[in-house]
């Protein structure tokens, strides 16, 4: 699988952000890139066709008579699949994306990996950002996109990899974290809590994982560690490499563009990472002044009538009570409303159905939106959407549950008045209804 000894890639699974970010990395490096996809849509699909790259439609055998020297299996793809079938029958030569990135674009740089339950995209859009701010050019690897870059991967000239390192499993044939092949140098650990109730059993198994990504970190290296987090420093206890906390107190000198107390802590962990590789605080804040963001994380989508609409991945109890803190932090004394369409594999399940009410009613008002993909759970499996409304209720606030988007905009859209901040959080699209709110009140206005 050695990257001089390869010419052709195949990626099956190609229109995933980081399936198509990866792909036209190796486009750039020289290589014959086909791949193949059920979902061929932009922006991803005229994103690879701009790179010269050919998309097949669906995943048939067919996809394979080219005969590419080295096969790459998204993680989503499953035994039955008619490529995998065809490259298992004629034991072609494949790999796992975290695999491939490892071999043709980790080995031989400094690897910083960027790890926890929260936080991953942010930190490591950060740190890419001081890197480069400072003259360093790093190449980077990320699960979302920093407007600074305008990319959530690239090939620098510099001498770090900056990865977001994601502990969901690596393929169908390898059940590890996609951290552990990562080479890791340096690993900054920002926190940790059970998530990803479709792979992970419980607490103690995440806490595995996370062990199994310290044990592979060099003797030479050094682990970037969150004090103030009982689990991080319950899983570093171990490891063989230095390990230096940070905390709070480690943000005091800085200043960020960005709100909340979970910004300042991993821009501490910037900034702790940043000078050890030799940065200096002036480099540092220089970077953090000139940062701008991630589309997402807190985006401002548009504002019409008054009101301003937000985008955030957030689905996490966790990550919702932190945002919706640096919503109030930025805009305060405006009224809140939030948005929370429960699709991400953990929140479809009833494992937070408590705390997922209790983050909510931070909001002024809620509307909760239909489980996604009801029928691949079991009933007993299921969030309980209306008992996440009728908690939120019992708290005094306003909260509704609408199956979609347009119900939930049938009722919301009257209730809106100027100066009010609508928050929508998701993982996924949301039936677009971020733009459809916002066509809404410029035509009410």
């Amino acid at each position: 699988m050695l990257s001089k000894e390869i010419k052709s890639v195949h990626f099956v699974g190609i229109c995933g952000t980081a399936m198509a970010s990866i792909a036209a990395m190796c486009r750039e490096l020289g290589y014959t890139v086909t791949g193949s996809d059920e979902k061929v849509y932009p922006p991803m699909s005229t994103f690879l066709e701009s790179r010269g790259i050919r998309i097949l439609q669906g995943y048939r055998e067919t996809n394979l008579d080219h005969r590419p020297e080295l096969i790459v299996i998204g993680n989503a793809l499953k035994r039955g699949t008619p490529e995998v079938e065809r490259t298992l029958d004629e034991r072609l030569n494949y790999c796992s994306l975290p695999e491939l990135v490892r071999e043709f674009f980790i080995r031989g740089k400094h690897s910083v990996v960027i790890a926890g339950t929260h936080g991953k995209t942010t930190t490591t859009s950060l740190l890419a950002w001081v890197l480069e701010s400072a003259g360093r050019s790093p190449s980077f690897l990320i699960g979302g996109i920093p407007t600074n870059f305008g990319a959530g991967a690239r090939l620098g000239t510099g001498a770090h990899f900056v990865i977001e390192g994601d502990e969901y499993d690596t393929a169908f044939f390898d059940k590890r974290s996609k951290f552990v092949h990562y080479l890791p140098d340096t690993v900054i650990l920002n926190n940790i809590e059970f998530d990803h109730a479709d792979i992970f059993s419980d607490l103690a198994a995440v806490k595995r994982t996370f062990r199994q990504l310290v044990a592979v970190v060099p003797r030479r290296g050094l682990i970037i560690a969150n004090s103030d987090d009982a689990n991080v420093r319950e899983v570093v206890a171990g490891a063989q490499c230095r390990v230096r906390y940070f905390g709070l107190p480690e943000f005091v000198d800085y200043q960020i563009p960005l709100a909340g107390e979970h910004n300042q802590r991993n821009a501490a962990a910037v900034a702790v990472c940043a000078g050890e590789l030799g940065l200096s605080r002036e480099q540092i804040q220089a970077g953090f002044d000139s940062f701008t963001g991630i589309k997402r994380r807190m985006e401002v989508r548009g504002e019409a009538a008054g009101v301003t609409i937000l985008d955030d991945f957030a689905h996490h109890p966790t990550a919702i009570v932190e945002t919706i803190r640096a919503i109030r932090q930025k805009y305060p004394r405006r009224r809140l409303w939030v948005l929370f369409e429960p699709r991400s594999n953990t929140t479809r399940r009833n494992v937070f159905q408590r705390e997922l009410a209790e983050s909510l009613a931070l909001a002024d008002g809620v509307f909760v939106a239909r489980v996604d993909r009801l029928n691949e759970l079991l009933e007993a499996e299921r969030l309980n959407p209306e008992q996440v409304v009728a908690e939120i209720r019992k708290q005094g606030k306003p909260a509704e549950y609408l199956a979609n988007a347009e119900a939930i905009l049938n009722s919301l859209a009257p209730q809106l008045r100027t100066g009010d901040v609508v928050a929508i959080f998701s993982n996924g699209k949301f039936d677009g209804i971020h733009d459809r709110l916002l066509t809404r009140l410029r035509q009410s206005a």
